[in-house]
């Protein structure tokens, strides 16, 4: 899901072996930062020395215009992402992912700082709805009205569906994310 190439800023500077960075690490695939040191001093790289200081050089599964990648340190992001439980659990990566289509990395961030794995215990996807869609749901699914039929041809969903744009539902690429916190 989640995978990136660790830089250090000496190497680079220095244009040695490792200017271009680690090979690609699946950062699902590590239980621990630690893992992460190793693997990267099995490529070569030097921790007490040239390469001490790490970015982030290029990420995969994270939408590379949310965050500053150059200035956050791998760990940081490592530990936040398997805080989150994101990275071996695809439901919450698909939360994730449509949350930072509506809000920022440092607002999902702060989610994981203050509830870790429970960040998003207040998140809701309705996935391949449109408000129209939520409004018919909400009614029918979430407020187990029995309507009779003939009732329902006057229940007006699109405006409904307006309506909850304004009570923390939001729009993404792929339905409606509600948002309770």
């Amino acid at each position: 899901m989640i995978s990136i190439v660790v830089g250090s800023w000496g190497s680079y500077t220095e244009c040695n072996e490792r200017a271009l960075g680690s090979k690609w690490l699946d950062l699902s695939a590590y239980n621990d930062w630690e893992e992460i040191e190793e693997e990267l001093a099995n490529q070569g790289f030097i921790f007490n020395g040239i390469d001490e200081e790490l970015f982030i050089q290029d990420v995969e599964g994270i939408p590379s215009d949310c965050a500053n990648w150059d200035y956050m340190h791998p760990q940081r992001l490592f530990e936040t992402l398997y805080n989150s439980g994101i990275l071996n659990d695809s439901y919450k990566y698909d939360v994730f992912e449509a949350y930072l289509e509506v809000r920022s990395f440092s607002d999902w961030e702060e989610l994981v700082s203050n509830y870790g794995y429970r960040w998003d215990d207040d998140i809701i996807l309705y996935p391949k709805m449109d408000f129209e869609d939520l409004a018919y749901h909400m009614i029918h699914e979430v407020c187990c009205y029995e309507i009779p039929s003939y009732i329902e041809n006057y229940i007006d969903y699109e405006a409904y569906g307006r309506d909850l744009r304004f009570d923390g539902f939001e729009e993404y690429s792929n339905g409606i994310i509600e948002i309770r916190r």
